[in-house]
Parts: C-alpha cells; sequence; structure tokens
C-alpha cells in the first residue's frame, strides 16, 4: 500500500496535470489528483478519463478529488499545474491546509500576474512550507500520454526536493528528470522558451527560411540567458532542458499553443485572446523584468510589441533582423 510519502499530489487537471498523473499511474504510482471543478473529478472517478484530456488513460492508482485537505493528508510532494493567472489564489488557498512537511513544485511556464514575479515567489508568499521547486523541460501533455520518452529537470535550492522530485517523477522511458540547484534559471528559462516559441511560430508563418529560424534561436538563448544572469541565474541553464529544449519541441509541433498563436500573428489574426497563452504572458511579464533590470531584449521587445497591438509581425521581423545583424 503507498504511504503519504510515495503518493504524488497533483494541483490542478488541466492538461499538463493530467497528462503527468497519467504517465506517473500507468508505472504504479499513487497519484492524487485535485481540481476545484467537481464535474471533472466526477468523470476521472467514475469514468477513468478527464473531459479536458479525454486521450488519457488514467488507471486505478490515481484518484481525483475536489477536497484539498484530502490532498494535504495523502500526498507530501506536490506539484502545482495551473494557469500563471491563478498561481497566487491556489498558494493562499493551500496555505490553508499544507504545512512545513510539504514539498510543493510548479510546472508553470511564466511569471505570475499581475506583480510579473517568478512563481516560486510568489508560492512562498503564500505557502507555509519553504521546500519549494520547479518542474520544466520539454514534455508536452500529449508526448506524456504517448510515452514519447519526454525529458525535464527539477530545480531547487534544497537537495531534498530535488531528490524527492526525481524519485517520485523518474519514470523511464516515458519520462526522465534530471537536477539542477539554479531555481532561478529554470523558472526564467522555461517562461522565456514559451516567448520565443511565439516569436518562432511568427517567423514560421512569414516564411523566414532555415537560415534566419537558427539565428532567431541562438540570438533568442543568447538574450534570454543575459537576462538569467542578471536575475542571479546561471548563463548555461539556458542552453538546457528549461531553456532550449523546451523551445526546440515547443517550436516543431503545432501541438504547442505558443507556436500556433505566433502562426495565428503571422496569418494577421491579432485580438483580444493573444495575450492568453502562457508564451505571452512571458513575452509581457519579460520586458517588464528586462526594464527593471536594464537588460536589453530584441527578439522579445518585438514579439511583445506585436502582441501589445504596437507593431505589425511584418515590421517585429524586420525589427529583430537588422537587430540581431547588428549584434552579431
Amino acid at each position: 500500500m503507498s504511504t503519504r510519502g510515495d503518493t504524488v499530489g497533483i494541483i490542478g487537471a488541466g492538461m499538463f496535470g493530467t497528462a503527468l498523473a497519467s504517465v506517473l499511474a500507468r508505472t504504479g504510482r499513487r497519484v492524487i489528483l485535485w481540481s476545484r471543478d467537481t464535474a471533472v473529478v466526477a468523470a476521472i472517478q467514475s469514468q477513468r478519463k478527464s473531459p479536458r484530456l479525454p486521450a488519457a488513460p488514467l488507471p486505478a492508482p490515481l484518484e481525483a478529488t475536489a477536497d484539498p485537505k484530502r490532498l494535504a493528508a495523502e500526498a507530501r510532494f506536490l506539484v502545482l499545474a495551473v494557469q500563471s493567472t491563478n498561481v497566487r489564489e491556489r498558494a493562499r488557498e493551500l496555505g490553508e491546509v499544507l504545512d512545513g512537511s510539504h514539498i510543493v513544485v510548479h510546472a508553470i511556464g511564466a511569471l505570475a500576474a499581475p506583480t510579473n514575479e517568478r512563481v516560486s515567489e510568489v508560492m512562498a508568499q503564500g505557502l507555509p512550507t519553504l521546500k519549494l521547486g520547479v518542474l520544466a523541460g520539454p514534455a508536452l501533455p500529449q508526448d506524456l500520454i504517448e510515452g514519447q520518452y519526454a525529458s525535464m529537470v527539477i530545480a531547487s535550492v534544497f537537495d531534498e526536493v530535488v531528490a524527492e522530485g526525481r524519485r517520485l517523477l523518474n519514470c523511464p522511458p516515458a519520462l526522465r528528470v534530471y537536477s539542477s540547484k539554479d531555481l532561478i534559471g529554470v523558472e526564467l528559462a522555461s517562461a522565456l522558451s514559451g516567448a520565443y516559441t511565439v516569436a518562432l511560430g511568427l517567423a514560421d508563418g512569414l516564411g523566414m527560411g532555415p537560415g534566419p529560424r537558427a539565428v532567431l534561436i541562438t540570438r533568442a538563448v543568447a538574450e534570454a540567458s543575459r537576462l538569467g544572469q542578471a536575475a542571479g541565474a546561471e548563463a548555461r541553464t539556458f542552453a538546457g532542458l528549461a531553456g532550449l529544449g523546451n523551445l526546440l519541441v515547443r517550436a516543431a509541433t503545432d501541438r504547442s499553443a505558443d507556436y500556433l498563436l505566433g502562426r495565428r500573428l503571422a496569418d494577421g489574426v491579432v485580438t483580444a485572446d493573444s495575450v492568453r497563452t502562457e508564451g505571452a504572458r512571458a513575452a509581457i511579464a519579460g520586458m517588464e523584468l528586462a526594464g527593471r533590470l536594464r537588460t536589453r531584449m530584441p527578439v522579445l521587445a518585438g514579439v511583445a510589441a506585436v502582441l501589445s497591438g504596437k507593431i505589425e509581425p511584418k515590421d517585429a521581423a524586420q525589427i529583430v533582423g537588422d537587430t540581431v545583424a547588428v549584434e552579431e
């Protein structure tokens, strides 16, 4: 029988949370999947399917609940997998039922609105535990449910968080979990990779070609690492799984909402909904952070300007191209 220490709690039954729960449960790991949506909980419990990700098999080791007290009582290790706009509210809600023994890592590739802080900073304000971390990397929900040899990295300043994350989440070959102590770097690399995925979708939609695309990728990683260093991160983190790895996977498939947004922007479909993907939010928030840290981010600035409706997509491509040529 699984103990509290061997059970993984997942906060949020969206696509990623459900996919992660699925891959863990298929290996025999007990999972408690918490959602505030009682209809989703009932569907998982009665049909072993989630209406939000119906293709994901949800075998018996997985249980769903809408009761946060049960989640806290039955799982010590928790993964927060909600929208960045909901982080602050969930942290306050969970702060009422968790205690200092819990470990909480988030899998959110954005900065937390409206203050644009890193997600772990917002979690620390609402949760009673100091044992916090981040889970990031090139693992799309569809890849997880199909067993496509996904890899992620878990980062924390606490060795216990990393060790427990690897023990509980590492389930090769479907999912391999690596470790890092660069919490700031992994959080920022993950968030910015979503923003640059929008840029690559935009570039592909405008037919920029493989040469300029390669230059765009290298410049994106360079400027992301520049911002990371200004924030206290290690530059090499941005060339790893959370940064470059994330970007390459998301910008190579139409399964990424950020990539599809970039393609729609290239087609001239720009509406108020444009800023609703996590990558789009990260672009806007990243530019605010860059301003505070006085860091030049030409590629990110171009994406943010398009998303804000300040310039046309074709003009952004020209501006970025000219800036990259100057920087080279």
